[in-house]
């Protein structure tokens, strides 16, 4: 029993190992650890591999979890990781590497299916191995490789040799770090003289602080007397809860916990080595939950635990917080939304307060809805009008085509919003509501980048005002896009802007790189008021949401960080808040929250103070955080943006705030409108269900048995409520999103639409007998590869086919046609007929495979039984409807009891029952033998 703890142990430190080195970015040495350990498959790297074609890397990673003969499925999965590398091969006209892995690499499983290895070899005579019938299908690499990893994934779920190994553990961000600490924290507690900022040497032996030389009382150690009169410190005395994030340094190794005065306290510590072992085996502690405050007189026994507070990493929390319970913080992650690209600047909608905009650094902007955790709008950057732009911006756009978003604002009631990029250009959107966005303007509005960007309406005129790189900030007309001021004055890059009102004057707040503070009026006047920022720092400036108290927070050259209160009368530093980092590598963000707390992203979490307090109040730890992350509150405070690592931004909400994401997410369901009398108006039409007339071969006598079974099942199912889906009801404009397919030009209206099942295409066919397929794309906008609002799908078709799949309109009379198709469960057949001859396409080749049943009559609705795709069900303008199995050519059945055409049918397997509905109002349900099929 104990060696089993002992390997659960060591696997569960493999998986530390593994989060430490994602956690720093050695994502090499985690897959070679991966590998070599063979304790975590990485599906998602493995799929990378597999989709960029890289089959050697793709079978020195499998190596390290199956061999080729462990099982059938391992077989299977290096067979045809081989077989595609052996096609692409041929396809690039590379013979001599196609041999190469035949005799190397396919040669292995000869042995085991001697014709398939035959028929391969047989492949390299072909001019195009396409001309094979089983790989006519075979479109190019990219395609096929996707079709690969989808098999590969089936494959390695079900085999056992992946079992436990497919899924990474849920651990706590910094785990391993936080062990360290703790185990940092027990050998200083144990310190005879313990200091109060302990001089950390080295991990590879126990921490202990030596007697200091300075000390008043040299006693002699040989005394116990006296040696038990010296002060053993209490664990109180480490008071600083921690969220370790940097790597262990000597220099960054800190007690975290000021020096107090306590009471003499004689402790019996334990064996270091057992309290490491049980807080190794000891509950998972949240950070800041739990804090231990001096004055107060805890047993070894009660410190026992992961609650303890650690000796940190960070140099930038040494204070003593207080526990609070503030449920007006956001301090649950509530939603993550995954960006493509690293997003670089947000901002909440000031009226849809859930709708966060996000710009990235390769340009992107999307509109999200937080509610739905969905992207309701994505636009690429590109140029809109690049002749009206200046020669100095095509230059620099031809020297370096990247182009980041450096700031996106909404204006302040959410009818325009602006983003502003790292070269030259400001670009405006109109906005009325949901996803219904407009491009206004474009402007070339800077020389180098453009910094900041902010809206303001002095005089009822919307303008947007933006600072630069050139050292100017300019003003714009938002409507008509002319220049209304240049303001000039800063002698280094402008970095923050703030305009503002009092007392019925407007005016802008701006700050520079080099830690210059200006305020100028709406004039071309200059500068009005000239200040430093505390430090010199690089700084940025925002009023509380009352507008009656400024604050400022920067970092400077050296990694200061400051945080400050102005007294505006004054001009000068009412408080400055304590808690933030010293060293910070980048300007530290900031924000406050309504009218009570500040908030600053430093040091990978975020820390809080109350307004009028300057020591830290606490700290909201959302795991995962870059040193300094740009965070954004919506306008209630209830919301929290902050961008996280690897492309992720973590939405964090206040209690309410999450009572609003739940009831947002299952408030359109409405409980008043379940369905409880069953199916309504709905006839089961007895000289349908007893049909006996049929074909010479169609068996004429029902089961009457079964008949009253499938109707009690029917009544049963429509009375039973707990199975009945609730209603959705569209109450909200937010609930609808739209979306406008390219049209092909030979088309006329549409006629019939229709999801495939894969739910990643629309087919339509229209009125002139053609049909159309909208595929959606797998990329990086839609990862899913599904239908989707967010991006557009593309009209597709085969390279082998220069046609569209057209029905047969030879027998039609287009004025009494009724357009019907009907595609198989598999999306690979697809039956159709536009009043004419019935026509059955191949999908993935766009090929009519056959045609059959000339009219009249006519067929009017078309059905696939969805256990074979060689059974179909027609349903005829002449009332009656056909059971047709397509491979033998013949009517198996013929169905009658409706007295117009047929509209509508479908196949149940559960029940044995087709289902029709007809031009005469009724629906019917014909009971069928699965022998007679």
């Amino acid at each position: 029993m104990a060696s089993e703890k002992r390997s659960a142990l060591n696997k569960e430190l493999l998986f530390l190992i593994l989060q430490f080195c994602n956690d720093e970015g050695y994502k090499r040495t985690a897959h070679i650890f991966e590998r070599e350990s063979g304790c975590y498959f990485d599906m998602e790297f493995f799929e990378d591999l597999v989709l960029n074609g890289k089959w050697n890397k793709v079978e020195k990673y499998l190596s390290g979890f199956a061999s080729i003969n462990d099982n059938k499925y391992s077989t299977k999965i290096y067979f045809e990781i081989r077989k595609l590398n052996f096609l692409e091969a041929l396809d690039k006209n590379d013979r001599a590497k196609a041999l190469d892995i035949l005799m190397k690499d396919l040669k292995v499983f000869a042995q085991d299916n001697e014709e398939l290895y035959r028929e391969m070899t047989q492949l390299l005579t072909l001019d195009n191995f396409r001309e094979h019938e089983l790989l006519s299908m075979y479109e190019d690499a990219e395609s096929s490789r996707k079709i690969l990893m989808d098999e590969l994934k089936k494959l390695i779920e079900v085999n056992p040799i992946f079992h436990g190994k497919l899924k990474f553990p849920v651990i706590k961000s910094q785990r391993l770090r936080r062990l360290i600490n703790q185990g940092l924290n027990w050998q200083h507690i144990q310190c005879k003289y313990p200091q109060p900022n302990p001089d950390i040497e080295t991990l590879f032996e126990d921490h202990v602080c030596q007697w200091p030389h300075d000390h008043l009382f040299m006693q002699s150690t040989d005394n116990p007397q006296l040696d038990a009169s010296l002060p053993v410190f209490p664990s109180s005395w480490f008071c600083g809860p921690s969220t370790v994030t940097q790597a262990v340094s000597r220099e960054d190794i800190c007690v975290s916990g000021p020096i107090t005065s306590v009471a003499t306290t004689s402790v019996n510590m334990r064996d270091s080595n057992t309290m490491s072992q049980n807080s190794l085996l000891g509950a998972e502690y949240e950070v800041a939950s739990t804090v231990l405050h001096s004055g107060r007189n805890h047993s070894p026994e009660s410190s026992v635990s992961d609650d303890l507070p650690i000796i940190s990493m960070n140099n930038g929390m040494l204070q003593n917080f207080e526990p609070v319970s503030h449920t007006d913080l956001p301090k649950t992650v509530a939603r993550i939304l995954n960006e493509s690209s690293s997003p670089m600047s947000m901002d909440f909608h000031p009226v849809q307060q859930t709708f966060l905009l996000v710009g990235t650094d390769i340009g992107d902007i999307g509109l999200w809805d937080v509610n739905l955790g969905v992207k309701m709008l994505s636009r690429n950057f590109t140029v809109w009008n690049i002749g009206a732009c200046s020669t100095m911006f095509k230059t620099a756009m031809m020297k370096d085509p990247c182009m980041s978003v450096n700031c996106i604002s909404w204006s302040p009631n959410g009818s325009f919003f602006g983003i502003a990029y790292s070269k030259h250009i400001v670009q405006l959107y109109s906005y009325h509501g949901v996803t219904d966005v407009q491009q206004k303007l474009e402007i070339d509005a800077h020389v180098g980048g453009v910094n900041d960007l902010a809206f303001a309406t002095p005089s009822k005129q919307q303008l947007v005002i933006t600072g630069g790189d050139d050292k100017l900030i300019k003003v714009w007309d938002v409507i008509t896009g002319v220049q209304m001021h240049n303001l000039e004055g800063h002698e280094a890059p402008v970095y923050s802007l703030c305009p503002h009102c009092k007392d019925g004057i407007h005016f802008i707040f701006s700050t520079s790189v080099d830690g210059k503070i200006k305020a100028w009026l709406y004039d071309n006047m200059g500068a009005r008021v000239h200040i430093d920022a505390p430090g010199l720092a690089c700084t940025t400036i925002a009023y509380s949401a009352d507008n009656k108290r400024l604050f400022s927070c920067g970092t400077n050259k050296n990694g200061e960080s400051f945080l400050v209160e102005w007294n505006e009368s004054e001009g000068d530093a009412k408080r400055t808040y304590q808690g933030l980092c010293e060293n910070s590598s980048a300007v530290v963000q900031f924000s406050p929250i309504k009218e009570n707390f500040l908030a600053a992203a430093d040091d990978h979490v975020i820390k809080i103070w109350d307004m009028d307090k300057v020591e830290q109040l606490t700290i909201i730890d959302a795991g995962d955080l870059p040193a300094n992350p740009h965070i954004r509150f919506n306008k209630d405070g209830t919301l929290l943006a902050v961008i996280a690592s690897e492309n992720k931004i973590k939405i964090l909400a206040t209690a309410y705030g999450l009572q609003l994401l739940n009831a947002s997410v299952t408030g359109f369901v409405n409980s008043s409108s379940d369905v409880s009398d069953g199916p309504r108006k709905h006839v089961i039409n007895p000289s349908v269900a007893n049909s006996g007339e049929a074909d010479a071969h169609v068996p004429t006598n029902c089961d009457e048995e079964r008949i009253k079974d499938a109707k009690q099942k029917i009544i049963d199912n429509a009375n039973n409520k707990s199975g009945v889906c609730k209603i959705i009801q569209i109450s909200m404009p937010s609930q609808c999103k739209s979306l406008q397919l390219n049209g092909y030009g030979e088309a006329d209206k549409i006629s019939r639409l229709i999801y495939t099942n894969a739910g990643n295409a629309i087919l339509a066919l229209a009125s002139n007998g053609t049909h159309l397929l909208w595929k959606w794309p797998q990329n990086d906008l839609n990862l899913s590869g599904k239908a989707t609002t967010d991006v557009p799908p593309q009209l597709w078709q085969p390279r082998s086919c220069s046609r569209m799949m057209t029905n047969d309109l030879t027998d039609s009379t287009p004025e009494e046609a009724v357009p019907c198709f009907a595609l198989s469960k598999n999306d690979s057949y697809l039956l159709s007929a536009s009043g004419g001859i019935i026509s059955l396409f191949n999908m993935l080749t766009f090929k009519r495979m056959m045609s059959f049943m000339s009219p009249s009559p006519a067929a009017t609705s078309l059905a696939f039984h969805p256990q074979d795709n060689n059974i179909v069900a027609i349903g005829m303008d002449d009332s009656t409807i056909l059971i047709y199995h397509v491979r033998f050519t013949k009517v198996k059945s013929k169905l009658k009891g409706h007295s117009g055409r047929v509209t509508g049918l479908a196949f149940s397997t559960a029940m044995d029952l087709l289902v029709s509905s007809g031009e005469d109002a009724q629906v019917g349900f014909s009971l069928y033998l699965k022998s007679d099929l």
